[in-house]
């Protein structure tokens, strides 16, 4: 059997994040090799996620993070909120964010294959698996490239959002406010040209029915219907919202106190609780 030294046992934990135990076993079975080690932790992260893989991960941590002109947002998913909670797990979600920030990948999928820690990210988040004993899903991922970004994190990391800006340079505050407002108000679309026909119809649909259910005259209900489709534009494209900071200007009136020109280009949110 290979002597195993306790700096050897450490400098694997370190690697893999694995336990003392695991590390020392996985060593004495390689025989002090480091790569057949990692591969043997590997392995049981693979033996771990296939036996919970009926289980569903609807815990975990959303974050997002920017830098120059760039913005990337992911959901790293597990089972409870204990481990959701945990330093080791969140550092790997950080890990992840960090990764996306710099390469902003195409697509989920993208992002699941780059390289980190010497392995592609979804063979990373299987060898955690078995570290953690949990479930572990990349949820979600996407990205904002701007003139400018802001990110927001709710206290609880259970919700994020992205917000790109048509100009660089402007105040800080500003972006933050704009992405607390994204994560507060989780508005459907920019403004009501970005609105789905279907969200349209469906608002239509709604309008008509109740104008129809309170008695309203027949030849009066589609104009109520688009009454109250205006309103829907109104509360729930982010230009039109009422500021959360002042209800008495709207979300593209508090930036046009900062510069006529300034704008949104476009803005993510993602929540756990969906």
């Amino acid at each position: 059997m290979a002597q195993i030294t306790a700096s050897e046992v450490n400098k694997l934990r370190k690697m893999t994040g694995a336990g003392m135990m695991d590390c020392k076993k996985a060593l004495v079975e390689a025989e002090g090799d480091f790569d057949k080690a990692q591969q043997i932790i590997r392995e049981k992260g693979m033996a771990v996620a296939n036996k919970r893989s009926d289980r569903e991960a609807s815990e975990g941590v959303v974050l997002a993070k920017s830098s120059d002109k760039k913005g990337a947002i992911i959901s790293l998913n597990c089972e409870t909120d204990f481990v959701a909670k945990n330093a080791d797990f969140v550092a790997l979600a950080e890990k992840i964010l960090d990764l996306a920030l710099e390469n902003l990948p195409a697509d989920l999928e993208a992002l699941n294959n780059m390289d980190i820690d010497g392995m592609k990210v979804a063979e990373k988040i299987v060898e955690q698996t078995g570290v953690i004993g949990e479930k572990l899903d990349l949820k979600y991922f996407d990205k904002v490239e701007a003139d400018q970004v802001a990110a927001y994190i709710h206290s609880d990391k259970k919700l994020a959002t992205l917000v790109g800006l048509n100009k660089s340079g402007v105040e800080e505050q500003i972006g933050k406010d704009i992405a607390m407002q994204v994560a507060a108000m989780d508005p459907v679309a920019l403004n009501k040209d970005q609105v789905s026909q279907e969200d349209i119809d469906k608002e239509l649909e709604i309008g008509r029915n109740q104008a129809l259910a309170e008695g309203k005259p027949a030849d009066l209900v589609d104009k109520i219907a688009q009454g109250k489709l205006g309103k829907f534009f109104k509360e729930n494209t982010l230009l039109s919202q009422s500021f959360i900071k002042d209800n008495k200007m709207t979300v593209d009136q508090y930036l046009k106190q900062a510069d006529k020109d300034l704008t949104i280009t476009e803005f993510k949110r993602f929540s756990i609780k969906q």
